[in-house]
């Protein structure tokens, strides 16, 4: 899990560097998880917003590259999600927060969806950034 002394550490990382681990993260998964995907998104969005492009001028091309790849229900998840990093990334903070500690103390069983209880906990170093970028989104 990831410490209070990591998520200083973070937030002292470039926002294109953010972007860079996440990216890292997914070229090894074959399967990456909606969660993870709405990261990559909501970072690239944030900086879309950054730099004062056109809200999906380049994070439309990133969802496109999705379709084919990977199964429609996981790209509209991962579309979701991003929304949810932009719009409200401290509710989405409390749900990843709550998750960590569901699966510390109930031991990470399953449930309907086949992800582990607190499913989208399982990227913590991104998800603690995320909400991070996504405060620094909405922010300006």
């Amino acid at each position: 899990m990831i410490s209070e002394k990591d998520l200083a550490e973070l937030e002292n990382i470039p926002y294109e560097q953010r972007i860079e681990r996440v990216q890292k993260l997914l070229e090894g998964k074959a399967e990456p998880r909606a969660f993870e995907l709405g990261l990559l998104l909501a970072l690239k969005m944030g900086q879309e917003i950054r730099e004062g492009k056109e809200l999906g001028s380049e994070s439309g091309d990133l969802v496109a590259s999705w379709n084919g790849r990977f199964p429609e229900s996981v790209v509209e998840e991962a579309i979701a999600f991003a929304k949810e990093f932009l719009m409200n990334p401290a509710k989405l903070a409390e749900k990843i927060k709550s998750g960590v500690l569901n699966a510390s103390e109930e031991g990470r069983s399953p449930n309907k969806s086949g992800m582990t209880e607190g499913g989208e906990s399982g990227m913590t170093e991104g998800s603690d950034s995320a909400t991070t970028d996504g405060n620094e989104a909405q922010n300006g």
